[in-house]
């Protein structure tokens, strides 16, 4: 077998890679200064746990518009070119910070705009989470995915480390020189994109009724254990124990750091999964996949309970790069099961399927965490987070044992699919 190319000798891997950057830089900038902004206009008429719950519901504005265009938004990246759905999405996240900061120039920014803002966003992750995934499988051999998806992971991570402490800079400068910083990340992403040329695009399955090809997704993920077992434990772990949304109230009320403290704060879990990822893009994960699957998420949970009674800045920002560095060999795996073990023609629906799971934890994680900290206080909400994401992932362990089992990404040499054989001719798998 050839050696892999690596990826960034790709002209259009490489583009795909520093858009994702930019574009991550900006996003995360974005959320770190719509969640202080939400959580001081809220503190100024409000106590801690009502302002905690309002604090949630931006995870819920994004979450909302996500889940109810999954169905759709996986079929789109199956059926239309993925290029042109990631640039469609950047340019609508590039017109929302501009909005943004038009907003502040007015004077009108306030709650109702933020929120506004949080549910563009959510349009926007629906549609270009299933393409910018679907897409990296185009763009490199076969033999290279593993690698390319290590590398996207730290385009991503570095743009969690990076977005946060420059969106707060920038902040510290001014509010409207953060929208436009934001807008210019956003521009130059899409300009990236641009320079992506032509690649594979799975001929669409014309005989199959666009509500069965959307159910095919689903089918495919309950069927395929391995793949449901990874998708499901993410889900459940960071829906239990995210604590990113209490941040603020962290930093604010907690630590005493500040808005620099929450900077740092909001960087170190993607400082740990930059340097988890950077190891695994030179040494990648090839025995054992799915029992180092598991044990990361142990060690996620063991971290977050860790930083949720602290009351040291320096042992907080410590258990967050742990965490990040968890939850990047969590995601490395999952990332790889999932795109080797799917057809590419069922790529973008598969992806959607993964992307409302990782939504689900994610901005429905926001709101739980809102919600657990207003009815419990944000410390005792992060503890039984933690605890709750440990005990998922032993029950995990047994009910799924094809993933406790799973030594390789390898997928079976018959790759398991609900679409029809005859539905099946003339087209390419992976």
């Amino acid at each position: 077998m050839p050696a892999a190319t690596h990826p960034l000798r790709i002209a259009n891997y490489r583009s795909y890679w520093l858009a994702r950057l930019a574009s991550t830089i900006a996003q995360s900038a974005l959320a770190i200064v719509l969640g202080w902004q939400v959580y001081s206009i809220a503190r100024e008429t409000m106590d801690i746990r009502d302002a905690a719950f309002l604090l949630g519901m931006i995870g819920l504005a994004q979450f909302v518009p996500l889940f109810l265009l999954t169905p759709i938004v996986g079929l789109i990246a199956d059926s239309i070119d993925r290029r042109w759905i990631v640039r469609g999405t950047t340019t609508l996240l590039a017109l929302t910070t501009a909005m943004l900061g038009f907003a502040t120039w007015e004077g009108w920014l306030g709650l109702p705009a933020l929120f506004g803002a949080a549910v563009f966003v959510g349009v926007a992750r629906a549609f270009a989470g299933p393409a910018y995934s679907a897409l990296a499988p185009n763009l490199v051999p076969r033999e290279s995915l593993p690698t390319a998806i290590a590398l996207g992971s730290i385009a991503m991570q570095v743009g969690f480390i990076a977005g946060p402490s420059l969106g707060g800079l920038l902040f510290a400068i001014g509010p409207i020189v953060a929208y436009a910083g934001m807008t210019v990340m956003f521009t130059v992403a899409l300009l990236m994109l641009l320079t992506i040329g032509r690649v594979p695009q799975p001929p669409a399955q014309k005989d199959r009724r666009p509500l069965a090809r959307i159910a095919d997704g689903f089918s495919y993920v309950k069927r395929n254990r391995l793949v449901q077992a990874a998708i499901t434990l993410d889900l459940f772990a960071v829906l239990l124990a995210g604590a990113t949304a209490l941040l603020p109230i962290y930093a604010r009320d907690i630590l005493h750091v500040g808005p620099s403290g929450l900077g740092l704060l909001a960087a170190g879990m993607g400082i740990g999964a930059s340097v988890t990822g950077v190891y695994l893009s030179l040494r990648p994960i090839k025995t054992d996949v799915g029992a180092k699957m598991l044990i990361a998420v142990v060690v996620f949970g063991l971290a977050i309970l860790t930083f949720g009674i602290s009351k040291i800045f320096a042992l907080s920002l410590a258990a967050l790069i742990v965490a990040g560095g968890a939850d990047m060999i969590s995601m490395y795996v999952r990332g790889s099961l999932i795109q080797l073990h799917t057809p590419d023609e069922m790529r973008g629906r598969v992806s959607a399927v993964s992307q409302l799971t990782i939504s689900a934890s994610n901005e429905l994680g926001e709101a739980e965490s809102g919600l657990l900290a207003s009815l419990l206080g944000p410390v005792a909400a992060v503890v039984v987070g933690g605890i709750g994401a440990i005990a998922v992932t032993l029950l995990w362990s047994r009910l799924f044992p094809e993933l406790k089992n799973a030594r390789t990404f390898d997928p079976p040499a018959e790759p398991l699919s609900v679409v029809p054989p005859e539905t099946q001719h003339g087209v390419s798998q992976p």
